[in-house]
This record gives structure tokens, C-alpha cells and sequence, in this order.
């Protein structure tokens, strides 16, 4: 007897449930390393929210009311309104796959069809991966680009010359309007460290990846004060500066200190591990990025978070079953402060 389509949908959903949860485990065949489906996979790393779009505020100040007083002096109460809002539009992401009902009547047997779906949703996945480990290092060209990701680049923006270091990573290329609305004129903090080296050593890079580490670990004066977002740093670079990196502290240059480290072969800064990034191969300037992930996030609108939903009949191909898989995301910064940019040119990669 001949399967109906409800009997072939039935038997994918089936393997679907079977097959269990998206999972990283099956994805990681292409890249060497991947940097952005793990955390996207670990939900206690990614925020929920609805509306229109990811929305935060910003403390850009205080009031300045301590002052110093003497005897009976009449009060002076400041009021000043410090706050601010940030906002980011949502980004849509999707992929696919098909099964044709013939290929599930040439693959009879519970294991074929489960390995068929399975080869399919994989290829889906993997290609998912690829695709926003590219935008997770990259930024729209200019802000009339009304899909791609607003990615590490354009949080972490390069603003430096002539060897200059400092909070000096101010609006995105091509975002006039600033980053999430804010610019940095009108919010002069909202900027990130970045400097210029010439070379991979001791008294250039090396220095200066001390003073950026330094000049970004805000710490509260007050504990428990809700905007302050913790530490929870990593750094990320490409081969051309692990390389010599690795070759310095093979060396054994005292110069180096204690920060600049190896163990278990892996290169460490002040006991951070140093993330080998090959999306970052061939990238101008060899970045090397510091990111706070407490302040650099990724959030996803309530609802939509790798939404599987199929399969479905295709309209135009009466014998094909699709499934798609939907995300409505971007990433947001909370302070820009806290993360930072080292390389030898802009390394700002759009598109």
C-alpha cells in the first residue's frame, strides 16, 4: 500500500523527535573552530525578549550631587535625568531541508528513513553554522542593510592611528546614527578601547594587550549595582599572531611576564585562554578582539528561537516535504567600554 501524505509527514515529525534537540555535536565538520552556533546552542548565554526589537537602557552619568557641605548649609538637590535607551532591530535567519516522498519509499526501514532525515537536517544545520559564524565577525556595510546581523566588528570598531590607544572605537562605519542610536558625541563613553601595534612583541602588542585588559575592567564602586554586568572575558585573534605568540613564549622572554602564557597547548593571556578564530584567517590589521560576554550579548526574540516547524507540502512541488528552521536574533552591547580592538589596520569587514 502506497504512504498518503499524512503517513509521510507522520514519519519525519517521528524521526524529528527521535533525532531530539538541535545539537552542536553534529555540526562541527567544516570550520576547524566554531565561535557563534555553541553559544547560540547554550541558552544560559542568550537573552529572551519581545517587542519590536532588543531594547536596553543606559546609565551615560551621574547626577552630580556629592559635594562637600559646612554647617546649616542650604540644601542643593540635583535632579538630572542619566539614562538613556539603546536599540537594535531584530535580524531574521533560516535555513532548510526536503525529503521527497519516493526517496522515503526507496529508504524502507525505520533506520533508513531516521538516517535520511538525518543526513538532510545536518546539511541544514551545518550550513546554518557556517553562515552565522560569518556575520558573528562581520557588519553591515552601512546601516541601510536591513538584514545581516549587527556582528563583533560593528560593536568592537577600530578608531586608532599612528600607534594611538585609547577609547577610541567610536560609531560603526556607515552607522551615522551611531551604534544601537547612540552616538558618540552625544554619549561620549560609549566607545570601545582600541590601539594600533606594528609588531607581534614584547614592548608593542603584548603591552598593549596589557593596557587594553587593564583600561576595560570596569569594576562598581557600589556592589550590587544592576548595571554593572560582571566578567566574563575571552580574546580571539587568527594564526598570524597566535603563531608568534607561540614562538615568544617557547622562548621563555622573560620580558613576557606572567601574562602571556601555554597549557595543555593553549595559548593564554592573565589565564584567559586565547581563541583561535578561523573566520578571523586573512582578516586585515591581524585583530585580536577582548569581548565581555557579559556586556556583549546575543538576544532572540520569545518564541523564535531555532524554530523548527515542518514538514509541510511544498506548493509548487506536490511530492517534496519541507522543514524550516527560523531565528529572529541580533547582538547588543551594554557597554562598550568593556571590550576592545587590537590590530595594525581596520579590520572592519562588511558583508
Amino acid at each position: 500500500m502506497a504512504l498518503q501524505a499524512e503517513d509521510i509527514a507522520d514519519l519525519i515529525t517521528t524521526t524529528q523527535r527521535d533525532l531530539g534537540k538541535l545539537r552542536w555535536t553534529d555540526l562541527s565538520y567544516d570550520l576547524q573552530e566554531y565561535i557563534a552556533m555553541p553559544m547560540l546552542l547554550q541558552q544560559e548565554r542568550v537573552t529572551f525578549q519581545s517587542g519590536h526589537g532588543i531594547q536596553w537602557n543606559i546609565m551615560t552619568g551621574t547626577s552630580g550631587a556629592a559635594k562637600d557641605v559646612g554647617l546649616y548649609e542650604v540644601d542643593n538637590v540635583n535632579v538630572s535625568d542619566v539614562m538613556t535607551t539603546a536599540n537594535v532591530p531584530w535580524r531574521h535567519v533560516t535555513t532548510n531541508y526536503a525529503i521527497e516522498r519516493r526517496e522515503v519509499a526507496m529508504n524502507t526501514g525505520a533506520a533508513q528513513i531516521v538516517e535520511l532525515v538525518r543526513i538532510r537536517r545536518n546539511d541544514a544545520m551545518i550550513d546554518l553554522a557556517k553562515h552565522l559564524e560569518q556575520r558573528f565577525w562581520a557588519k553591515p556595510a552601512t546601516s541601510t542593510d536591513t538584514k545581516q546581523i549587527f556582528g563583533v566588528p560593528y560593536w568592537i570598531s577600530f578608531g586608532s592611528s599612528s600607534g594611538s590607544e585609547g577609547f577610541e572605537g567610536g560609531d560603526p562605519n556607515g552607522f551615522t546614527g551611531g551604534a544601537a542610536g547612540l552616538t558618540v558625541s552625544s554619549v561620549p563613553d560609549w566607545q570601545n578601547w582600541s590601539a594600533e601595534y606594528t609588531n607581534i612583541s614584547s614592548v608593542d602588542l603584548v603591552r598593549k594587550w596589557r593596557k587594553a585588559a587593564t583600561f576595560t575592567n570596569f569594576r562598581p564602586p557600589v556592589p550590587g549595582n544592576p548595571y554593572f554586568t560582571g566578567d566574563r572575558y575571552a580574546f580571539y585573534t587568527n594564526y598570524d599572531v597566535i603563531g608568534p605568540l607561540e614562538e615568544l613564549v617557547e622562548a621563555q622572554n622573560d620580558s613576557l611576564g606572567n601574562d602571556i602564557a601555554s597549557k595543555d597547548g593553549k595559548l593564554l593571556f592573565r589565564q584567559i585562554p586565547v581563541n583561535w578564530v578561523p573566520q578571523l584567517e586573512g582578516r586585515t590589521g591581524a585583530p585580536v578582539y577582548g569581548i565581555n560576554w557579559n556586556s556583549l550579548r546575543i538576544g532572540f526574540l520569545t518564541g523564535e528561537y531555532m524554530r523548527e516547524e515542518g514538514p509541510n507540502a511544498a506548493s509548487n512541488q506536490h511530492t517534496v516535504f519541507q522543514t524550516h528552521v527560523d531565528t529572529t536574533m541580533n547582538l547588543y552591547c551594554t557597554d562598550r567600554r568593556r571590550n576592545f580592538v587590537l590590530a595594525t589596520a581596520d579590520p572592519d569587514d562588511a558583508g
